[in-house]
């Protein structure tokens, strides 16, 4: 997915007549906007957490996090001059329970959400499956 320079990508999308469901798939579809919500997952961040713990550089995520804002999936609470972002929807773990699911189905198992154990809940330890197509157990 395209952003525009404003990294605003589902109002874009929107905009530009796609339907706000198609919209917040399509802001999901991309590899780094997972990972990043796979960690806020695990708790709030700063963007400089995540670019250390991606191995990206600090405009990609900050553009990423920009898209995930837009659709309200992500928001920051300020503390100081640091921005801590974290989930706005619990929803969404269950979006990537159901996409786990569906996909473990297909007999492409995967874990979009954090592992047994993490506050968001899991796939429990010890399960062989793949992390956006990593293996991992």
């Amino acid at each position: 997915m395209t952003m525009n320079d404003g990294g605003r990508c589902v109002s874009a999308d929107i905009a530009a007549g796609l339907p706000p469901a198609a919209a917040l798939f399509h802001s999901l579809a991309d590899e780094t906007r997972l990972r990043i919500v796979q960690r806020l997952a695990r708790g709030e961040a700063r963007v400089v957490d995540l670019t250390g713990e991606l191995g990206l550089a600090q405009s990609t995520v900050s553009k990423h996090v920009a898209c995930l804002r837009d659709c309200d999936l992500v928001d920051y609470r300020a503390e100081g001059r640091q921005s801590f972002y974290f989930l706005t929807r619990p929803e969404l773990m269950d979006l990537l329970a159901s996409a786990e699911q569906l996909l473990a189905a297909t007999g492409h198992a995967v874990a979009l959400r954090p592992a047994h154990g993490s506050p968001a809940g899991g796939l429990a330890d010890g399960d062989d499956i793949e992390l956006l197509g990593k293996a991992v157990s």
